[in-house]
């Protein structure tokens, strides 16, 4: 009962109030018709304290997202199935599923009357502009008498999870330089170079193939020699992406941060799909082996979450990457880099790495008065021809560029002839 009257809506209490005020003009006029409307007035907002205090219904609830992983934009459907686990039906029942402000208010719902035993299921969407990882839930059910007078709060722990992922572009099919590593401990030969004859061999060991046997070499050591079993060459890729909060400009789903967490995902997902081992790396300590399990829903699942970092250097990103450096293709996606910064980029390109950098001039994304944005080009253009004397292949990444138009130039082994002497000619003539 107490709790029922704690309950009491505003409407109740108004009922209440009414009462009182009926009752004493009643004693002071000495009206006893009004008397009996403000015992009515009184015992109505009683009753429905009591039948909603005294109601023990026993729900159960159960959420499930259509898709639980979405990219930014899209939609996800949630149904609530909520059933009547006790023999007396119920009242009317008001559902409200909390969420975070990124995915819209917070939805109700109206559920008249749920019959003993008896269940209903409901469903909303939810859509997200920025990507992360939200809690869905948990579910609070009001329950209130036929009235409203009265109305009580109760709520289900369980709470779900909705992962918004980067948007991933597809990308039109580029050959690239590097993207073959040997691997195993015998690196594959060029027989049309070295010929037949100075296949490596080993050791005869108990249970291999007799037609591995080579003979030339079995004879000159006088022991039984075999082949190596030449292990396929396979396709290695490191996918690294710039975290440092001050090489980033703008805010929100349009800053150049989120334009390069798109491309980190698009990229990745293509270079998998093209069948390349793959490897994520990131600024603020995120290092996903893309071909162990999970594959894309965990490196999107990482992209999802990845967030600018205050602390996040280049000396770090480099050492990083280089923990397990074995070769193969890198491409980096760079915010605005100094020239010392583009200078120490070049430690990534030990083992026969081949770089590809994708260097963003994030001073587009804000607007500048033109000397401003004169010496940001400036400083743009020193630290691109920095990182091409280094050995990298750039391409630069201005505000409003898309990722499918500037994927091609990855893959042209001569585009940086042209733009070195230019930015050396631009450079030469700022110094000057």
């Amino acid at each position: 009962m107490r709790a029922g009257l704690r309950g009491l809506t505003t409407r109740g209490r108004s009922f209440l109030a009414a009462a009182v005020a009926a009752a004493i003009s009643a004693g002071i006029l000495g009206e006893k018709d009004l008397l009996r409307v403000a015992v009515l007035l009184a015992i109505l907002p009683l009753l429905a304290a009591t039948y909603v205090g005294r109601s023990r219904y026993k729900l159960a609830c159960n959420r499930s997202l259509d898709p639980h992983r979405v990219p930014v934009g899209a939609n996800s459907r949630v149904v609530l199935r909520l059933q009547n686990l006790s023999r007396l039906p119920t009242g009317t029942l008001l559902l409200e599923d909390r969420l975070p402000y990124a995915l819209g208010s917070r939805p109700r719902v109206v559920l008249e009357r749920l019959g003993a035993h008896q269940a209903s299921s409901v469903a909303y969407t939810v859509r997200a502009d920025v990507r992360g990882r939200y809690d869905v839930g948990p579910l609070v059910v009001r329950m209130t008498d036929p009235f409203g007078l009265c109305e009580l709060t109760r709520s289900f722990p369980s709470t779900d999870h909705l992962t918004v992922i980067p948007q991933v572009t597809p990308l039109p099919s580029v050959r690239l330089p590097g993207e073959y590593a040997g691997s195993g401990d015998s690196r594959a030969r060029s027989v049309a170079v070295h010929g037949e004859d100075d296949a490596a061999t080993r050791e005869y060991r108990r249970g291999d193939d007799l037609r591995r046997v080579h003979w030339k070499s079995t004879a000159r050591t006088g022991e039984l020699m075999v082949r190596r079993e030449e292990q396929p060459w396979e396709s290695r890729a490191t996918v690294v992406l710039d975290t440092r909060a001050y090489g980033h400009r703008g805010e929100g789903p349009t800053a150049s941060f989120e334009w390069s967490v798109s491309a980190a995902a698009s990229v990745a997902v293509h270079l998998r799909q093209a069948g390349y081992k793959l490897r994520l790396v990131t600024g603020s300590g995120v290092d996903v082996d893309a071909s162990e399990a999970g594959g894309d829903g965990a490196l999107l699942d990482h992209l999802a979450e990845v967030r600018l970092d205050q602390r996040a250097e280049v000396t770090g990103l480099v050492q990083r990457v280089r923990q397990r450096a074995d070769g193969g293709l890198i491409i980096g996606l760079f915010g605005t880099v100094s020239v010392a910064e583009a200078e120490l980029l070049a430690g990534l390109r030990g083992n026969g790495a081949t770089c590809i950098g994708f260097l963003l001039n994030s001073s587009t994304w804000l607007s500048l008065p033109e000397k401003a944005r004169a010496e940001a080009e400036h400083a743009h253009g020193a630290a691109v021809l920095a990182m091409l004397q280094s050995g990298w292949r750039v391409v630069g990444v201005d505000h409003g560029a898309r990722l499918p138009a500037l994927w091609p130039q990855a893959g042209r082994g001569s585009q940086g002839f042209a733009l070195r002497a230019a930015l050396a000619e631009t450079v030469a003539g700022g110094v000057r």
